[in-house]
């Protein structure tokens, strides 16, 4: 049995009742979300994607009752009250744009990269405002169970005060074919992960420096295949973030390992753990506090998993603000400061230096 020592991995669920409606009917909708949210009991009434066929089958697998001819007809569909987006950022913007216009859509769900460009995620976060409704992203890394134990760690102090931290992948992503089409590659698209959940744990950046080299894996035209991120934050804590797409060959009869590991290190104590996505493992942590666990190590332990299990948390988030009124827990106007980072990441890679927050205006 899995013993969490007294913290919590997963949120509670405390509104399932909403009903959603599903744009997209790839592998993130079809695998995680409509899986997560079949777990947590989330009526998805209907669903639309670039392809009826394709939204039929996913349909059907998930027992979704309706099946849209296109996006805009799911969004204008006055039994959907969320809107759940799984579809390319280019083509994102238009469809929230969209479903801020209808009377009935309470919340939408975007997916990160927000947009492609950081002037239209400020434009979003602003029309939403204007338009009363709650915009989302889903910046699921957040909802990682030991990215959730580590936060509840940091909070209650154990650590004593944070000075370093480092995500090391040494994994390969499965890169949609619609990102042959950007200039954009790793950065916006997986190390986004690493440092919207390094703001989430740490707070506000101060400046980034961030260098790359193409994947040689990678076929397409790209200038951010691996990537390495050093960040200041404001309150001091130094961070690095290595995204190593290629990872080594990956030929018959070759050995080798694919990974992403974490570590924490405060005045008081250090956390360090693993992050089971590429493997298809439930993520992993242990700690050692001189306050709390007498210099030695603790490890809690769940059954649940980044994939699916986070994107319950997500969607949940959502509903629950929907339905108290409160603001949710993946605003939009905290997300435009994650895209931020990463339009900062990319100046520096272009300039060669280090570049301060304080240069990007939002």
């Amino acid at each position: 049995m899995a013993d969490s020592k007294g913290f919590a991995p997963d949120p509670e669920i405390r509104v399932n009742d909403l009903r959603i409606g599903a744009i997209g009917a790839g592998m993130i909708m079809a695998e995680c979300h409509l899986a997560a949210y079949h777990e947590a009991g989330f009526p998805v009434v209907a669903i639309a994607s670039r392809t009826k066929a394709n939204a039929a089958k996913v349909a059907t697998r998930w027992s979704i009752p309706t099946v849209h001819e296109t996006p805009e007809a799911l969004i204008e569909d006055e039994n959907v009250e969320i809107v759940d987006l799984a579809f390319p950022p280019d083509q994102q913007p238009a469809l929230i744009r969209h479903a801020l216009k209808q009377k009935h859509i309470k919340g939408i769900l975007a997916q990160k990269p927000l947009a492609l460009t950081l002037e239209d995620a400020i434009a979003l976060r602003d029309e939403a405002k204007a338009a009363g409704k709650i915009l989302s992203v889903n910046q699921n890394m957040r909802y990682d169970q030991s990215m959730r134990v580590l936060k509840q760690i940091l909070d209650k102090g154990e650590l004593g005060t944070p000075v370093i931290a480092t995500i090391e992948m040494r994994a390969i992503p499965h890169w949609q074919t619609f990102l042959e089409e950007y200039d954009r590659l790793t950065l916006s698209n997986m190390s986004v992960h690493h440092l919207d959940v390094l703001r989430f744990l740490f707070g506000e950046v101060d400046e980034i420096y961030t260098a790359a080299r193409t994947d040689p894996r990678t076929t397409f035209e790209h200038k951010d295949g691996i990537t390495a991120s050093t960040i200041k934050f404001a309150s001091g804590v130094f961070a690095v973030s290595l995204e190593d797409v290629w990872s080594g060959p990956r030929e018959e009869g070759f050995d080798s390992d694919i990974y992403i590991k974490w570590r924490v290190e405060g005045t008081d104590g250090v956390a360090q753990g693993t992050i089971g996505w590429p493997t298809g493992a439930a993520s992993t942590l242990t700690y050692a506090s001189k306050t709390t666990t007498g210099g030695k190590w603790v490890t809690p332990e769940w059954d649940t998993m980044w994939f699916p299990h986070a994107f319950k948390g997500v969607m949940e988030q959502l509903q629950y603000a929907v339905k108290t009124g409160n603001a949710p827990a993946l605003t939009v106007a905290d997300n435009v400061k994650t895209v931020a980072l990463i339009e900062a990441g990319y100046r520096s890679m272009a300039e060669g230096r280090a570049v301060k927050l304080s240069e990007i205006a939002i």
